[in-house]
């Protein structure tokens, strides 16, 4: 059995963009019907009105320049 392919991008001063193969669930594991979307941005900001989903509301609001870096190897 092969993993899906899901790609997250964490952009610069915005959202995180979650593109391929996936399914976002609720606390209680619940579906969000996502429209046959295979590409969703997810708010980081906290003051999207459309949350989990990015509606722009960051803008201006939200600095953070992506760089990708190595966690620490877990304990």
């Amino acid at each position: 059995m092969t993993m899906a392919k899901t790609k997250i991008t964490v952009n610069n001063n915005g959202s995180l963009r979650v593109e391929g193969d996936f399914e976002i669930v609720d606390k209680n594991g619940n579906t969000y019907g996502l429209g046959g979307r295979e590409l969703v941005s997810l708010c980081r900001c906290g003051l999207s009105k459309n949350k989990p989903f990015c509606d722009g509301a960051h803008k201006g609001h939200l600095e953070h320049e992506a760089v990708a870096f190595d966690l620490p190897p877990k304990k």
